[in-house]
């Protein structure tokens, strides 16, 4: 899909599931969030669907390590009468932050919005994710909303 002279960004195939397994891991660890294999092969079994909502891409090194993740989704935008890509989940493994992997995530998943006509890529991070939002400002614009859930 996208390429640099250091790393490769293309859609998650069935072969990367080990590697996607070690990523996502990290992911859910870096948030604090428990999570289990059944919870994982769900997620996985999403990027895989034949009528999948989620898809996902990844980050290759040339050496084939993978060295981050993203997961992303279309939305509904009815104020604007839009379809936008919410991008749900973004990993770089520690060993690679640094390295320009996050942007070129990033940049994977605005090519195909862009290509699918959806009008913005929009995503939420912690308030103290402090390196990843020091890319987030400077790739992105931050914006007035704030974020509520209700628990169901």
């Amino acid at each position: 899909m996208t390429t640099n002279k250091s790393v490769t960004i293309r859609p998650v195939a069935m072969g990367d599931r080990a590697n996607w397994d070690v990523l996502y891991s990290g992911y859910a660890d870096f948030y604090e969030v428990a999570q289990t294999d059944e919870m994982r092969d769900k997620v996985w079994s999403w990027l895989h669907a034949k009528d999948a909502e989620s898809e996902g891409l990844v980050a290759q090194a040339s050496d084939g390590t993978l060295l981050g993740l993203t997961h992303f989704r279309p939305f509904a935008r009815p104020l604007s009468a839009t379809t936008g890509c919410f991008l749900d989940d973004l990993f770089v493994s520690p060993d690679a932050r640094g390295l320009g992997v996050a942007d070129a995530l990033v940049e994977g998943v605005r090519a195909i919005a862009t290509e699918r006509g959806w009008s913005v890529v929009r995503w939420i991070t912690a308030e103290n994710n402090y390196r990843g939002r020091g890319v987030y400002d400077r790739i992105a614009q931050k914006t007035q909303w704030v974020t509520y859930d209700i628990k169901t």
